[in-house]
């Protein structure tokens, strides 16, 4: 049976993204991540809990002028640390050539997936991966004006998000589940792409071509524990 966490530090969640613009949708809205730079990572020690790739997405998604694009990226790996059911440490690598948009349409798979990969964003050619290590994880608790968007939000948490050589420490709200042999975690934030060096677009001038800086990001993490295997504790 499932039980919330009741921990006071280190957590996990992950992330990337950003998009163009298409489809007459309303921006995505999530939580507002906030951004300082990089800190210590969490020391991790006790049980393993080893992400399943399969089962575990990041979806991305820009805005534009009245219009969002969607997409999606697999983790390639990820792991989360667990001790005295609090987590101490986790870190997770999403393959950023594993990008996939939603739409089907050959104008989005031929131009704007390959646009998305080069240079003006991604560059993939360079930053293939791109990575999250938890530094902590705190209670969540809404003070009335500031509520997530995730439903059963718990944790608060912290990690160093690396993206295009580009190392940021990024906060937002998530919903964690444990039991003794799965974790589940889930998140709904937004991030300003432009602290990773994605300017592209981000000109107001250019009328209904402009792209938000605003990129929400969309975790859902599945892990399951990793039989007889511990992680050491930090030196």
């Amino acid at each position: 049976m499932k039980k919330r966490f009741t921990l006071q530090s280190a957590g996990l969640a992950l992330v990337a993204g950003l998009a163009f613009a298409s489809c007459n949708e309303a921006p995505k809205e999530g939580d507002q991540a906030t951004i300082t730079d990089e800190k210590a990572a969490a020391s991790a020690s006790g049980q393993t809990f080893v992400v399943d790739t399969a089962a575990s997405v990041v979806q991305f998604t820009g805005n534009g002028v009245g219009k969002n694009h969607p997409g999606t990226f697999q983790m390639s790996s990820g792991t989360v640390s667990v001790a005295n059911e609090q987590i101490t440490g986790g870190q997770f690598t999403i393959n950023i050539k594993s990008l996939k948009l939603k739409e089907q349409e050959e104008m989005f798979q031929t131009k704007l997936k390959p646009h998305l990969l080069s240079g003006d964003f991604f560059d993939v050619e360079k930053f293939g991966t791109a990575t999250f290590e938890i530094t902590k994880v705190e209670p969540y608790k809404s003070d009335g004006k500031d509520t997530s968007l995730v439903a059963g939000a718990n944790f608060s948490v912290s990690g160093n998000f690396t993206l295009k050589g580009v190392t940021k420490n990024i906060t937002f709200p998530a919903r964690i589940e444990l039991d003794d042999n799965a974790l589940e975690a889930e998140a709904n934030f937004n991030i300003d792409r432009r602290q990773w060096q994605m300017n592209y677009g981000n000109d107001k001038t250019l009328g209904d071509k402009f792209i938000s800086e605003t990129v929400n990001i969309e975790l859902d993490l599945e892990a399951k524990r990793q039989d007889g295997a511990a992680t050491a504790s930090a030196q």
